[in-house]
């Protein structure tokens, strides 16, 4: 395989080697994409303030703690629902996470079971949909404490809106010959990815981290039916789980700084400013804007994590500046994967790495501790 030099030739493999709708699957966001596009965007507003003829030590320090785990810089795998991406899927990313010394987050979407991921990547996080009823949360929670689950992720914003101008591809119940003879063109003009999954087994598209007793492991498509018909949770709901988990606690999904605070009052180790990717309420603002404010209301009583819109080391390191602990990235790890598999993944984690050390140069800094607002320029306005 051919070194991936930076994340933008990652997406352009991950275009070139999947069929159409599966890459729009992965850029896309929901209705006119406003809020996907807004996350990449936004980064751009933001300048560096350079300092020159530092003393600086030959390695920079970029290692951070993040719920008392210790990982080798501040990104973290986010979790990311069930993708025909690459046959390795989860499993294949958890291993080159592992390697790279950080986190992984697994979604409850995903399509391999969080014990294998976790076998994969013992420092991995389970993220949990508020799918069901109570008794079958319970239950998936408890597996994930049985399988080694290091935190649990609640994601709270979800408005069930996947309506997308290009079209929102179908979602078989599973990938068979059948069906990949079905999309042709598109399969037949990537034969490549059609082989590796005829090679890797064509898995059936199922959910096995949203089984349960009395419901079996659903499909994908079960599953979504089952999570647009579940009441969405109130605070009082948060508080519920966050005791009944006990350990590490994550409320992922927060824009508003008064959610913030109710995420604290709820009993939130930490804290993701997200606005889950573009995939929710088109025409809400980067989440970027709203981390300065949040950090300044809630940042000295939890982690205050970051998602959304990260491309490149420059981001992440930007993000660090604003007050965040670490951030998740998503699409970059699935450009990877879709570009070479773990190794792909493997490599845009070191792209990663390396565009925040050259920023942590280029700010005369030694490490990612010392990083602040003052490395930054910002337009006024720029903080909601």
């Amino acid at each position: 395989m051919k070194p991936i030099e930076t994340l933008a030739e990652a997406q352009r493999r991950a275009k070139k080697r999947l069929p159409k709708d599966v890459y729009n699957s992965l850029v896309a966001g929901t209705e006119k994409g406003l809020t996907t596009a807004a996350n990449i965007d936004v980064f751009d507003e933001v300048g560096f303030h350079p300092r020159v003829a530092r003393e600086l030590p030959p390695t920079r320090d970029l290692t951070t703690t993040v719920l008392g785990i210790d990982m080798s810089m501040p990104v973290i795998v986010s979790p990311a629902g069930a993708q025909a991406v690459d046959p390795g899927g989860e499993v294949a990313v958890a291993k080159a996470a592992k390697a790279a010394g950080i986190s992984m987050g697994l979604s409850s979407f995903a399509s391999m079971p969080f014990k294998d991921v976790a076998a994969a990547n013992e420092n991995a996080f389970y993220q949990l949909y508020w799918v069901g009823t109570r008794e079958q949360m319970t239950e998936r929670v408890e597996r994930a404490r049985k399988d080694g689950a290091k935190a649990l992720i609640l994601t709270i914003d979800w408005a069930f809106a996947s309506r997308r101008d290009w079209g929102s591809p179908s979602i078989p119940e599973k990938v068979t010959l059948g069906q990949i003879v079905r999309f042709a063109p598109q399969a037949a003009l990537k034969p490549g990815w059609s082989k590796r999954w005829v090679l890797g087994g064509i898995p059936d598209l199922r959910a096995p981290n949203l089984a349960s007793t009395e419901g079996g492991i659903p499909t994908f498509k079960e599953a979504y039916i089952e999570w647009v018909q579940t009441p969405l949770p109130t605070w009082e709901d948060v508080v519920w789980l966050r005791e009944l988990w006990g350990g590490p606690f994550v409320v992922k999904g927060i824009t508003n700084s008064e959610d913030a605070k109710r995420a604290v009052d709820s009993g939130a180790d930490a804290i993701s400013v997200s606005n889950h990717g573009g995939n929710n309420l088109d025409g809400t603002p980067a989440s970027l804007r709203f981390l300065p404010n949040i950090v300044d209301s809630v940042g000295d009583q939890v982690e205050v994590l970051f998602d959304g819109g990260i491309r490149r080391g420059a981001d992440v390191t930007k993000a660090l500046a604003l007050g965040a602990k670490a951030v998740l990235v998503g699409r970059v790890w699935m450009y990877g994967l879709a570009a070479g598999g773990q190794d792909g993944v493997a490599q845009v984690l070191e792209i990663l790495r390396g565009g925040i050390d050259e920023s942590l140069i280029g700010l005369g800094h030694a490490s990612v501790k010392d990083l602040s607002r003052a490395d930054l320029l910002l337009p006024e306005g720029f903080a909601l």
